[in-house]
């Protein structure tokens, strides 16, 4: 189910299992991070591991180049999922990139004009942005272009490469104010929800632009795939 999307008006549309979980929210309360992360668990219902949310609309202007919120963060118990992280380097810098799982230049470039983009996450030394300027229009469009704003145009490879495969998470907020990231999976314990939720929200407070005035999250929610959101305490976020 989308964040902030209403359902107790219309709730006939949904099916019984979710009309079964949403009856164990209360749509007009407000939760802390602990209770909406246990609480999800308890009304997650797919068969498979599904991937939990945070949603976040944010008191900004993102027209404004000064209140952009970008960045990214490393979630301490990662997204349950593996990363298959693609550097493009050359010379020295491609022995410091062995824990990725594809390594290369203008060979890789080839492929991915071709169509290939078995991958999650690109990272790029300075020297290569030449080579990765020319894919911008396929990387971009999924979140795969190397930026230097979030660390992933840098020379430290080896900690880029680790922090990527740990789970690390950008974010951006869009043209509505709205910022959406992943920050689990429901077969996690709730306590490992809650910190990953934590750290999120916390890169997100220290990433208020200084031209933000007023409210800065106007409100927050959680969710897990196919299932009733929940709306977070926004004074808990403090």
């Amino acid at each position: 189910m989308l964040p902030f999307e209403p359902y107790g008006v219309f709730m006939k549309k949904y099916g019984k299992k979710f009309q079964e979980a949403a009856k164990k929210v209360n749509s007009l309360g407000r939760y802390n991070i602990p209770d909406a992360s246990a609480l999800l668990k308890d009304v997650s219902y797919t068969k498979f591991d599904g991937t939990v949310e945070i949603a976040m609309n944010l008191g900004v202007d993102p027209r404004h180049a000064d209140q952009n919120v970008r960045g990214a963060v490393v979630l301490p118990h990662g997204l349950g999922k593996k990363v298959r992280v693609l550097v493009f380097a050359k010379g020295d810098k491609i022995r410091e990139a062995e824990e990725a799982d594809f390594v290369g230049g203008d060979d890789i470039a080839l492929k991915i004009q071709g169509g290939w983009l078995d991958f999650e996450a690109a990272i790029a030394t300075p020297d290569m942005m030449g080579v990765v300027g020319r894919l911008g229009k396929i990387l971009a469009p999924r979140g795969l272009m190397p930026n230097p704003k979030v660390g992933t145009v840098t020379q430290d490879l080896k900690n880029a490469v680790k922090d990527a495969k740990a789970g690390r998470v950008e974010f951006k907020v869009n043209k509505a104010g709205i910022i959406q990231a992943p920050v689990g999976k429901t077969s996690f314990a709730a306590k490992q929800i809650e910190e990953n939720t934590k750290a999120f929200v916390d890169a997100i407070m220290k990433a208020k632009p200084a031209a933000s005035k007023g409210t800065y999250v106007k409100s927050a929610y959680m969710s897990a795939t196919m299932s009733p959101s929940i709306r977070i305490d926004t004074g808990d976020l403090k």
